[in-house]
């Protein structure tokens, strides 16, 4: 057995990250947005909007949503797909198929102020914050034979209706 060497700190971050570059890439990426003063409620009305969509629409809903978490989340979007694009260099993101495979809003911290109250009273107010987790993904669709498509028209006939 070899006796292990001390290596200096510094030593050892750089070759851990050289070794995290010969791991494959791929795989979903997360953007993090944290402390954003809106109350989580109406941040979660936006995420339920974009949750399990493609990128590219997303992206089209967000821009034209008059929510101010829309704005937020639009941005948090693209830093998402900036990580995805930094770890997989070699492949384009129109054709990778991407969509959004988990996005959730947590509470944040609360500030807490008085609002003056009649009779010399103070009613208290919550200011309150939030944290948003969002994670993109590559979707595989699976190819389905011809005769399996036409033998899913014939069982379904309101398909044919709508086609």
């Amino acid at each position: 057995m070899e006796p292990t060497q001390k290596v200096k700190k510094s030593v050892r971050i750089r070759l851990e990250k050289e070794a995290a570059k010969l791991l494959p890439t791929g795989g979903p990426s997360t953007a993090h947005l944290v402390n954003i003063p809106t109350s989580p409620r109406k941040m979660r009305l936006v995420a339920d909007l974009v949750r399990g969509k493609k990128v590219t629409q997303a992206l089209g809903l967000l821009r034209f949503e008059a929510n101010i978490g829309a704005e937020k989340i639009e941005k948090l979007l693209l830093s998402a797909l900036a990580n995805w694009q930094q770890h997989n260099e070699e492949e384009r993101i129109e054709d990778a198929n991407l969509y959004i495979s988990e996005i959730f809003v947590d509470e944040g911290r609360q500030l807490k102020r008085l609002r003056p109250a009649p009779q010399g009273r103070g009613h208290r107010i919550r200011k309150r914050s939030n944290h948003v987790t969002l994670k993109i993904d590559t979707k595989v669709e699976k190819l389905r034979s011809k005769g399996a498509k036409e033998a899913a028209t014939t069982e379904n006939p309101k398909a044919d209706a709508k086609s």
